[in-house]
């Protein structure tokens, strides 16, 4: 991973990070966000994968039903936020949609995805923060605004 400010005033800064061929998306954004302290930010990416893995949340059994993505594909569009987690670390919610190789697409939240050859990601930090809280009655972990500070 190679990481970049390319813009900073009192409103945002924005980084660039480049992922490489073999990194884990999720893990390496997370490590990220974790070493950069970013309490609230939102992120776009493009690029490919040779393997993902995305869920679709099922609100009946409040939980994540995994989609396995065994083959090399594009990241067509991918986008999140990162706020604060009960654990007090930033944690890091992207929904993405990938392209295969005959033109079908596969989406839903971004839950680990092996990079090959790259993935451009846009992240634009802000000076707040956003607390995310799970919520018992849902399953997952929601921002909360009465939390956030900024």
């Amino acid at each position: 991973m190679k990481s970049k400010r390319i813009g900073a005033d009192e409103q945002a800064q924005v980084h660039v990070i480049i992922l490489d061929t073999g990194e884990e998306a999720f893990a390496v954004l997370t490590r990220f966000a974790n070493e950069a302290g970013i309490s609230a930010a939102s992120l776009t990416a493009i690029g490919a994968f040779e393997r993902a893995t995305v869920g679709w949340f099922d609100i009946a059994s409040k939980s994540y039903r995994k989609i396995e993505v065994n083959e090399q594909c594009e990241v067509l569009s991918a986008i999140g936020d990162i706020a604060v987690g009960d654990d007090g670390k930033p944690s890091l919610h992207v929904h993405i949609v990938l392209g295969l190789a005959d033109g079908s697409t596969r989406g839903g939240h971004l839950l680990a995805g092996t990079v090959r050859p790259t993935l451009e990601v846009v992240l634009t930090e802000v000076p707040a923060t956003l607390r995310r809280k799970k919520r018992p009655d849902l399953g997952i972990a929601l921002i909360d605004l009465a939390a956030a500070r900024g």
